[in-house]
């Protein structure tokens, strides 16, 4: 009797890059939606367990990277500063889940065929 065939998947990990390196991934879309719910860069690298220095630098280059602004920051004031997702950058999440959900799907389409 020959052993039951074996179900084989594809893993991929989404990066959408520019010629100077990665743009969009999925750990600075994370970053883009901590910003969105704790309302600052700071409260945003907390919740990663991340430096504030590198949560800062990603949303750097992400900004840079963009041509406009993903993330903008809101100076301090009475209730201190804090920072806010542009429309550019909610246009940027939902274009990153978009484009992650196609590749999967395209991953478990061709993980079906997968025979050995």
């Amino acid at each position: 009797m020959e052993p039951a065939a074996k179900k084989y998947s594809i893993g991929v990990h989404a990066w959408i890059s520019t010629a100077d390196g990665h743009f969009l991934g999925r750990g600075r879309v994370l970053l883009l939606e901590n910003i969105k719910a704790a309302g600052s860069i700071s409260g945003a690298a907390k919740a990663m367990q991340m430096s504030y220095r590198q949560a800062w630098q990603m949303v750097e280059d992400m900004n840079r990277n963009a041509g406009t602004p993903l993330v903008e920051k809101i100076l301090g004031g009475k209730g201190g500063g804090g920072a806010i997702i542009t429309a550019k950058g909610d246009d940027a999440i939902r274009l990153f889940h978009r484009v992650e959900e196609e590749i999967k799907k395209l991953a478990d389409e061709i993980s079906g065929k997968i025979m050995f």
